[in-house]
This record gives C-alpha cells, sequence and structure tokens, in this order.
C-alpha cells in the first residue's frame, strides 16, 4: 500500500510534524521528546475532552508515549489567519470565533479529566503563580538582551510590585475553561467546521483571557476599529454578569492582555536566545504597540513610567539582536 510522509512546519514548540497520506485520507503524525507530557499526554486528554463537550478538536488514532510519538486526525492547512489574510469583511469572520468561544465558555470545567496512559490530567487554576511565571519570561528573556545583569534585576524587582497590584485587581474568579493560545492560527476550516488544536496549554481561568489572545493576536495586524467591535459583539452575545459588570471586564481585558503582551515577549525573545528560532522577532514591535494601547487608563500609569524610563522607543522597535 502507498503512502506518502511529508514534514509540517513547526511551531513554537519542541515537537515535528509529520502528515502521512494514504490514498485520499490522511493522519497527521506528532513527534516530542521535550517535554512529552504537556505534548502529547496532556494535549491528547484536552482534545478528548473538548470532543465530548461538541468541540472540534483533533481526535487521537495512535500512541507511543515511550517513544515520543502520537498520530491524530489531519486538520488540513486552512487556518483562519489564512482565511483573514484574504477577508475584507474580517468581521464577519470573527463574530463565528467569537461564537465558537462563548460555546467554549460554557462548558462547565473539570480539573481531572482521562489520559492516555489510563490516569488523569490536570486542569490546574490560573493564580498569580501562573501569572508572574509567564511575566518573568519577560525579565529573564527580554531585559537581558540589551541591559546588563544588574540593571535587568533592579527593573525586574520595580516591575514585579507594581504588577502584583495590577494582577490583585483582576475581578473576575478562574472558572472558566481558558485554551490560552486562543487565535486564528490555532483554529482551523475544517469543511462547515471549526476545528481547534494547539490545546495542551489548558486551564481553568479569567474569561477574558481567551478573548484577549484572539483580539491582541501578534501575528496578525488588525485595526483599533475591529478589534473594538469584536469585543463589542462579545460583550453583546456573552453572558449577562459580564454585561452588568461590564467596566470591571474591560479592566480585567487590559490587564490581561498586557500581562499576555509581556509573556510573548519574553517567549519570543527566549526562541531566539535558546532556541535559535530568529523570525519570531519580527512580532517584538507590534507586541509593544498592543501592550502600550492597552496601558491607556490611570491603573497602568506607574507600570507605564517604569516601562518607558527604562526601554526606550527605539529598543522596542528593534527586530535585531546579537
Amino acid at each position: 500500500m502507498k503512502f506518502k510522509i511529508l514534514p509540517i512546519a513547526g511551531d513554537a514548540s519542541f515537537r515535528s510534524f509529520y502528515r502521512i497520506r494514504l490514498k485520499k485520507k490522511s493522519k497527521i503524525v506528532v513527534i516530542s521528546q521535550k517535554e512529552k507530557y504537556k505534548n502529547l499526554i496532556a494535549y491528547t486528554a484536552v482534545n478528548k475532552f473538548l470532543r465530548k463537550k461538541n468541540i472540534y478538536s483533533p481526535k487521537l488514532y495512535n500512541h507511543d508515549f515511550s517513544r515520543g510519538i502520537i498520530t491524530i486526525e489531519d486538520f488540513g492547512d486552512y487556518s483562519f489567519y489564512k482565511i483573514l489574510l484574504k477577508k475584507k469583511n474580517k468581521l464577519a469572520v470573527y463574530k463565528k470565533i467569537i461564537d465558537l468561544l462563548l460555546k467554549i465558555q460554557k462548558i462547565k470545567p473539570s480539573s481531572k479529566i482521562k489520559n492516555i496512559n489510563k490516569g488523569f490530567h490536570a486542569i490546574e487554576k490560573y493564580n498569580s503563580k501562573y501569572l508572574f511565571e509567564e511575566t518573568n519570561l519577560f525579565f529573564d528573556w527580554y531585559l537581558p538582551l540589551f541591559l546588563n545583569k544588574k540593571k535587568a534585576a533592579d527593573i525586574k524587582k520595580q516591575l514585579r510590585k507594581i504588577l502584583t497590584k495590577l494582577y490583585n485587581r483582576l475581578n473576575f474568579s478562574n472558572s472558566y475553561f481558558v485554551h490560552r493560545d486562543f487565535h486564528v492560527q490555532n483554529l482551523m476550516k475544517v469543511g462547515n467546521k471549526i476545528g481547534v488544536i494547539d490545546s495542551q496549554d489548558a486551564l481553568i481561568g479569567n474569561p477574558a483571557y481567551d478573548l484577549v489572545s484572539l483580539i491582541d493576536d501578534v501575528r496578525i495586524k488588525t485595526s483599533t476599529k475591529l478589534k473594538k467591535q469584536i469585543y463589542s459583539y462579545y460583550i453583546k452575545k456573552t453572558l449577562r454578569v459580564h454585561r452588568i459588570y461590564s467596566e470591571k471586564f474591560l479592566e480585567d481585558f487590559n490587564i490581561l492582555s498586557v500581562q499576555r503582551s509581556l509573556k510573548i515577549i519574553g517567549i519570543f525573545s527566549r526562541l531566539f536566545k535558546r532556541d535559535k528560532k530568529n523570525k519570531y522577532l519580527k512580532y517584538i514591535p507590534y507586541t509593544w504597540q498592543l501592550l502600550e494601547m492597552r496601558m491607556n487608563s490611570k491603573i497602568f500609569s506607574e507600570l507605564k513610567k517604569n516601562l518607558d524610563n527604562n526601554i526606550s522607543i527605539k529598543i522596542r522597535k528593534k527586530i535585531i539582536y546579537k
């Protein structure tokens, strides 16, 4: 029986992807030798959980965890990122995605779900520990690209105090299923369905987080007007409690957008410095633009002042580092 094995471009993780084509059918082989638990066990467990909740996620066909291999359903290459690049009426596309997000947010999250090893994967709750673990990427990988060790450590100490106050302001409880990377490159058009991939980092958290990931996506530039339209559609369609406490929800949205942008700048810096993946540096200037845009209310004045005093516009726009 003839078949073809074709490599697929990788992502920011420690995974390799291959497409096996057999006549008209195809499957995806995922190979991971590092972070095997997250990339194989957590991923397939969350996918199975989502499928049971009628969210279209890749089905698991075979697995060999000892060798770091799984075979999953092939959702093809047509992501909503590609769709949006061609569409003039982008809002109509985003409305469909928001409808999916609202469906996901209606899921009652489970702290333990079955995994492929006949055990359980724990979906943990977002808390200050996770928020700072992610923010630390900015301090530990981005700042050292252009600051000496002492200066970077001083700024980290100052900013942690400021960010602690901001994170303590979050209003909504961590009680929603959060994909944690809900952007258009992780959403695939599969016939009339939207396929959801890369769900291995899912946590139980704030309802604004996935909305932030979608609207303030650093990989696709959208206008301020479109961002506001997507946000308004979400608020209009969402649970009543979001509308009643709309100001508090917006505050959470802005805080989590700032947190996520800091995290992403850190992640892309780590990919460059540690993993030699230089292509992610080109996203840093736009991530800074998003960060600056969301720091427009009084609650961010201290954070904005500190960042402005220590990181120049020239540095923020830089895409080449040694």
